[in-house]
């Protein structure tokens, strides 16, 4: 028998497995490669078995949640006032839909904020190609942000459940965004770093009032989602109010990377010229 041979028949093997828990058995089926790529294992520090394969305990962290919530950036330029009401702009639709549904209002929130990451990260990796050039490191810090805003939505998923029209809506303002905020990028970085700025500034002050909303318990402070204590390391007693919490503190910290990348096409500079603040959610 070949080696290739022996692989596929322990892979066969160990393709069906009986898990104990609770005294309850239950099979739990594995994916066989016939390339020889094995199933990840991957265990928690104090070795009881990692379960989400979305992301891994080292991409868990601990949010910053000293961060100034206040920081605001005044706009100066013609450009920084367009991106600024845009901003402004966009938010008096989702305040008559959703009014104080602030579950569903972070679902649609975390559906756009996560776009901007993506798009710019996406540009920057094939500028990165074309010119045979290193980013700085801004490709890893946009791709994260865009990350880090979808384990957002991962985590309000399980506290709102979005209807057929708000999911409807979900689709549409996404593609509206994604094709508008692509052409914005490609015509002036500055401004769609700053407006991705603005936006931020909006959410940290949407989350604001969910806190608020929270504290005088117009919305019941349940416990937090297994995947937000997992992904922000909180305790395992901790409650909605705690992952709105880290939540806003990511948010800041978005708002401060954007305007700062703004800040560098200003001085009319390319984002490679600075180091980007990887790791800093």
């Amino acid at each position: 028998m070949s080696f290739g041979e022996k692989d596929q028949q322990k892979a066969e093997m160990k393709q069906t497995q009986l898990v104990v828990e609770g005294g309850d058995k239950e099979e739990k089926k594995e994916i066989a490669s016939y390339w020889g790529v094995p199933p990840s294992r991957v265990t928690k520090e104090d070795g009881a078995e990692w379960k989400w394969n979305c992301f891994r305990p080292w991409e868990t962290y601990s949010a910053d949640l000293s961060i100034d919530l206040k920081k605001h950036h005044v706009p100066a330029t013609f450009l920084d006032k367009m991106a600024y009401w845009t901003v402004k702009a966009l938010r008096l639709p989702t305040d008559l839909f959703f009014q104080r549904r602030y579950g569903c209002r972070a679902m649609m929130l975390e559906t756009v904020a996560a776009v901007p990451g993506m798009v710019g990260g996406m540009l920057l990796h094939c500028k990165s190609l074309r010119r045979f050039e290193h980013s700085g490191g801004w490709i890893k810090t946009l791709l994260d942000e865009a990350e880090n805003e979808r384990m957002h939505l991962m985590t309000f998923m399980e506290v709102a459940k979005p209807r057929w029209y708000e999911r409807a809506l979900v689709i549409t303002v996404q593609g509206v965004f994604l094709n508008a905020y692509f052409l914005g990028y490609i015509i002036s970085p500055k401004f769609a770093h700053r407006m991705v700025g603005y936006l931020e500034e909006e959410a940290i002050h949407s989350y604001t009032e969910f806190l608020m909303e929270l504290d005088k318990g117009n919305i019941e402070n349940v416990p937090a989602p297994a995947i937000a204590v997992d992904y922000w390391r909180l305790p395992p007693n901790a409650t909605l109010r705690d992952v709105v919490l880290v939540v806003r503190a990511d948010e800041a910290h978005h708002r401060d990377v954007n305007h700062f990348a703004s800040d560098i096409h200003y001085q009319g500079r390319e984002l490679k010229e600075a180091p980007a603040p990887i790791g800093y959610h």
